[in-house]
């Protein structure tokens, strides 16, 4: 290799080094600010699923509409990904996970309602039916967004055109560790109530020590209809608006690290060039020397 050629590699790859600690740099800021978002929503997340857990023993409850369990035939799928890359193995994930929860149905029969532009190119190619479709390019997202989201999901369930709804979001569990999850989101049941506690409490920390949160085995609320018609889906979203969190968390997580890792790969490739240009270079020079040498010492015989 042409030592003009090694030395173009080299400010090549310092010139992406550059990029990459850049890059690494933004989304740490991002990581800390959706983490504390992220932290900060656990609590409330788990006094809403709490209520939720409560009302699971209600006799009002479990003859609730958003409760009915029925055949699967039509599947409702939420998938929460990122709308860029450079995020390591985050997204494929997701994907990899969702992928899996559609296998057993016919694709007529799955209705995908993505949050996030790699979720919906994939779905898209194969022909789903990507009911909705949203960027997902802020990070402070209201909770109005999930609010309309979780009406949507609560017509079709209600409508009968799904049996089921299922979603599909990477649960944050530290900077280094991000876990595709699936939870089922409709029909509400105790057990998938439980399911969603225990993913929003924390590893550490005081809320990771609270007691396990149970039902009570059965009571009834007065005008319980009204009630539940309206703050069942309300806790509803305040679940998947959560799960959105996490989300945000775990993708700018990912894309620190990716671009950490980068930044190093980087960094040990202008090395090695940077010692392979100095190896040439110094042959080539040693060569030069020889040369004259060679030719001194047969000018003098």
């Amino acid at each position: 290799m042409a030592l003009k050629d090694i030395k173009t590699k080299i400010g090549a790859t310092k010139r992406m080094n550059t990029v990459t600690r850049a890059m690494e740099a933004v989304s740490a800021v991002k990581m800390r600010k959706t983490q504390a978002m992220a932290f900060a929503g656990r609590p409330y997340a788990r006094a809403a699923l709490a209520v939720l857990t409560r009302l699971s023993g209600s006799g009002n409850a479990l003859r609730h509409p958003l409760t009915a369990v029925r055949e699967v035939k039509k599947l409702g799928l939420v998938v929460l990904t990122s709308d860029k890359g450079l995020a390591g193995a985050l997204n494929s994930g997701i994907i990899k996970r969702a992928a899996e929860a559609v296998a057993p149905y016919k694709v007529e029969d799955v209705t995908i309602y993505e949050y996030g532009k790699k979720g919906e190119e994939y779905f898209a190619r194969r022909g789903y039916t990507v009911a909705k479709a949203v960027e997902n390019k802020r990070d402070d997202v209201p909770l109005s967004v999930m609010e309309e989201l979780t009406r949507e999901l609560s017509e079709g369930f209600l409508a009968g055109t799904y049996d089921e709804v299922f979603v599909v979001y990477s649960n944050f569990k530290s900077t280094f560790e991000q876990l595709p999850t699936g939870r089922t989101l409709l029909p509400l049941s105790r057990e998938r109530v439980s399911e969603l506690v225990a993913d929003v409490r924390p590893a550490k920390g005081k809320w990771s020590e609270e007691l396990e949160l149970k039902a009570p085995s059965s009571y009834e609320v007065e005008s319980g209809g009204d009630i539940l018609s309206v703050l069942i889906p309300r806790l509803v979203a305040v679940s998947l608006y959560h799960m959105l969190l996490e989300s945000k968390a775990s993708e700018h997580s990912a894309r620190m690290v990716a671009m950490k890792s980068a930044s190093d790969k980087s960094k040990e490739v202008a090395r090695d060039l940077t010692r392979l240009y100095n190896k040439i270079r110094q042959a080539a020079i040693t060569r030069e020397v020889s040369e004259i040498v060679g030719g001194r010492e047969a000018l003098s015989t």
